[in-house]
């Protein structure tokens, strides 16, 4: 499947919440409890993506007219060459399919991520394996994750250039 990813305008904002909302509450139900995912549903509101999508290159990707999928690179807490990848989410009827694939492609082909030395990304339990296949590995230590329930893990884009 292809989907037709671009930058994220205002107008997605609606419909990047509820997909949002509608995967937290599919996918990651395993391993998160409903009240933590109801905290981040209620955080992850369409002015909350506007916010987002000022401060990153946030990215939407549709497949037949419908959002799909979401995912952001931004500074990593203003550290020069240090980037981070956020709000990563693909619908779960399309999960399996190669969009979330096209998303971490679109990222990495962003002008951020051809500058960074380091690339960190906040991945939920139910994701690190699939970011662990794309080279991501868990920051030295951080074997369990954090106290906002994510493992933090990096990659480290130019290491094999050098």
């Amino acid at each position: 499947m292809k989907l037709q990813i671009r930058r994220f305008q205002v107008t997605d904002a609606p419909a990047a919440a509820a997909m949002i909302a509608h995967t937290l509450l599919t996918s990651n139900r395993a391993d998160y409890s409903e009240e933590y995912l109801y905290q981040l549903i209620n955080q992850l509101t369409p002015t909350w993506l506007c916010q987002k999508a000022a401060m990153t290159h946030f990215y939407v990707g549709y497949c037949q007219h419908q959002l799909v999928a979401t995912g952001a690179i931004g500074s990593y807490w203003g550290r020069p060459g240090e980037y981070s990848l956020f709000t990563i989410f693909v619908d779960p009827g399309i999960q399996g399919m190669g969009g979330g694939r096209q998303i971490i492609q679109t990222l990495e082909q962003d002008p951020y991520f051809g500058r960074a030395h380091r690339v960190e990304i906040p991945a939920s339990v139910t994701a690190r394996k699939f970011y662990q296949h794309f080279g991501y590995q868990l920051k030295p230590g951080e074997t369990y994750p954090d106290d906002e329930g994510l493992y933090r893990l990096e990659k480290f884009p130019h290491e094999s250039l050098g």
